[in-house]
Parts: structure tokens; sequence; C-alpha cells
């Protein structure tokens, strides 16, 4: 992220502190936070940590950079877990672009990108970027785009 804004002068992600991350879902719902936190639980509680690999640095144009990880099994697996957690909770809605066979996993380093400062964050990256693995060790539920935490499940 760091290297992504200051290629790019972009310093939207850094000055917010979002950290880096893979967003397994998006949804809106009108059902208790409660009653999610606990469909989630049945889940996470059970989930052990796993490996990751980004591989590249990809975009979703016209603004976003980011990492892409292999969509590995593990992923997939999370994916559909929580998928179908939250799909039991009533009016709950998930984003389709992050349903089961729709998802693209992304670790974004940079958004709100100009077209010249793509350019710019992408040659940033291009002389960096180097594959690499990770664990995932920690799950959390936050709402307004990471601006709230309500849950985090530690993974073993």
């Amino acid at each position: 992220m760091q290297k992504a804004a200051d290629a790019s002068g972009n310093t939207d992600m850094t000055d917010r502190a979002i950290p880096p991350h893979i967003t397994l879902s998006v949804f809106e719902s009108r059902e208790n936070v409660k009653k999610i936190i606990m469909a989630l639980d049945k889940v996470f509680d059970k989930v052990n940590a796993g490996q990751i690999q980004w591989v590249s640095v990809a975009a979703f144009f016209p603004h976003v950079l980011y990492l892409l990880p292999v969509l590995n099994e593990y992923l997939n697996r999370m994916l559909v877990k929580a998928a179908g957690a939250i799909e039991l909770c009533k009016e709950t809605r998930i984003q389709e672009c992050y349903r089961p066979f729709c998802w693209q996993p992304h670790t974004t380093v940079a958004r709100r990108l100009t077209k010249e400062k793509m350019r710019r964050a992408f040659e940033g990256l291009q002389n960096c970027f180097r594959p690499f693995s990770g664990t995932v060790v920690r799950i959390g539920l936050s709402e307004g785009n990471l601006k709230k935490e309500l849950k985090s499940w530690e993974l073993k």
C-alpha cells in the first residue's frame, strides 16, 4: 500500500489506515447484527488458519489496484461457508460479486485512482512486487467499509 501511495501520490488507503485484507463478503441486512454474528460464530469458531499466495498485481478498472491471491481450496471454502451462514439470516442480501462463482479475491492496495495515478501506482509495484505467501490468522466482521469492527475470530 505504501509503495502504491508513494508512486501514485494517492494516499487514500494509508490516510484511512485501512489494513491489508481480503473481503469475503459484502452484504446488506435488516437483521439484528447479533443474529448475523451468531450465524458466523458457528462457521468461524471451527475454521483453522490457512495459507494464501499472492501472485500478481491487477486492477479493477478504472480506479482500483490490488494484489491477486490464488483462489485456492481454503479461500473458496471460507467464502462458501460465510455466504451460507449469511444467507440463513432473514432480510439479508449478499452483493452479487461476493457470491460463490462470482467472487474475485483481492487485496486492495490503492483506490480512487485517476488514470495517470493508476499508471504510476502500477509502475511502482511492477518494480518491487514478487509473489509471496501468508497465513490467514483472523477473520473480522466490520461495517461501514472497515470503519467499525463488530466481531473478530482468531484462527488456530
